[in-house]
């Protein structure tokens, strides 16, 4: 089998792949000793709107006057967003400069004071109050019942007007990497129908997005890693290949090892900024497909990294849901995927815990169908869907 990785990140909370800005987290934090609420507010420069007390006392589920206590964390009006390095207008999703340039002075202010403990531009990391937003914002917090679209150009024309179904994954986040891109097509079947060259990096990265897609409906925050600003989603059979693929905006380097590397780096520093938000549950999925004897028939099967009780715990509920599947719409059949550990460089070097997935063996006849029927595909990213949020 060769051994390059195709890894397909989903989060729950990546907004730089996107058009569309992030969706915000509320900041939590702890008061001092001898806070109340005003002082609290006053300490983050809220105090002077009365709608922040309002939505203080909402956003925790609280009686109007009650008290607040110290070794407890409280929800403030401040939304997070990461910032994109560009403009804070790009990075939240508005048009208004001065709206924008309050914003600035608003978290330089804070800095200043030692409120924030770094800066906007070091962080990557902004602090908006919701009270700067007007009602019309277009990314202002859902409530559980209500319904939104968001637009992901990444997913092509007929599917990036993305629903919002529910906030079941709200809080997660989902790093989606699919394998190899740009320089490195990965595994090739060569002459199919004597006519069609069938490339990994292109079957993997369509399961990706179905994933990224069925994750973002029910309210994750998703990191596609591996982009391709052409494809989008595509409900052909045969999947034409390129190069044209980058790692979240950069050049995909030559070297396996460097290739690696940027993928793991860019996940971790998207962890890192999440967790500094108090954001907790972040998985990575690795999608592949694999590439034995053409007569080698095989299923679905799971890598984790033999250290990582969560890593461990995700591919298992993962080949668990593959396996009663197939004992479900294929009951003659029978499933031998297989569950193992592997330290593979992602698995082992990736700050969240990590699952690597081989669809099938490109070179196999009867796997390819797995591959190029796209109901098929979007089959196998439901399957992982399911499997993922368990």
């Amino acid at each position: 089998m060769k051994q390059w990785i195709l890894i397909l990140i989903i989060a729950v909370g990546n907004i730089e792949a996107y058009a569309t800005p992030p969706r915000p987290q509320y900041l939590a934090i702890s008061p001092k000793m001898g806070d109340g609420v005003w002082s609290l507010l006053k300490r983050y420069e809220l105090h002077n709107a009365p709608v922040n007390t309002k939505l203080f006392y909402e956003l925790n589920n609280l009686k109007t006057g009650s008290k607040i206590f110290k070794h407890k964390k409280y929800k403030l009006p401040i939304l997070i967003y990461p910032y994109n390095g560009k403009s804070i207008r790009s990075s939240i999703g508005i048009k208004d400069y001065p709206k924008a340039l309050s914003i600035q002075h608003y978290n330089e202010r804070l800095t200043q004071k030692g409120v924030k403990p770094k800066s906007y531009r070091k962080s990557r990391i902004l602090w908006v109050p919701q009270s700067y937003l007007s009602a019309a914002h277009p990314v202002k917090i859902a409530k559980a019942k209500e319904k939104r679209v968001l637009t992901v150009d990444l997913f092509g024309p007929r599917y990036k007007n993305v629903k919002i179904k529910s906030n079941q994954l709200k809080g997660q986040v989902f790093y989606v990497v699919s394998g190899h891109g740009g320089p490195d097509p990965g595994a090739i079947a060569h002459k199919v129908n004597n006519k069609y060259n069938l490339c990994e990096d292109e079957y993997a990265y369509d399961v990706a997005l179905r994933l990224a897609r069925k994750l973002m409906e029910n309210g994750a925050l998703v990191h596609v890693i591996i982009q391709d600003k052409n494809d989008g989603i595509r409900d052909g059979a045969w999947l034409s290949g390129d190069k044209d693929e980058t790692c979240m905006g950069k050049k995909i380097p030559l070297s396996q090892l460097q290739r690696l590397k940027q993928r793991t780096q860019t996940i971790n520093r998207l962890y890192k900024q999440h967790k500094r938000t108090g954001i907790q549950k972040h998985k990575v999925i690795c999608i592949h497909v694999d590439s034995r004897s053409e007569h080698t028939n095989q299923d679905v099967f799971f890598y984790y990294y033999a250290k990582s009780a969560s890593g461990h715990r995700i591919a298992n509920n993962i080949y668990k849901t593959f396996r009663d599947k197939y004992r479900k719409h294929q009951k003659n059949r029978g499933y031998h995927g297989s569950i193992s550990s592997r330290p593979l460089y992602l698995l082992k070097n990736t700050l969240p815990p990590a699952v690597y997935v081989e669809l099938a063996n490109i070179r196999n006849a009867k796997d390819r169908i797995r591959l190029v029927k796209p109901q098929n595909r979007d089959a196998l990213a439901q399957w992982l869907y399911e499997g993922l949020i368990k």
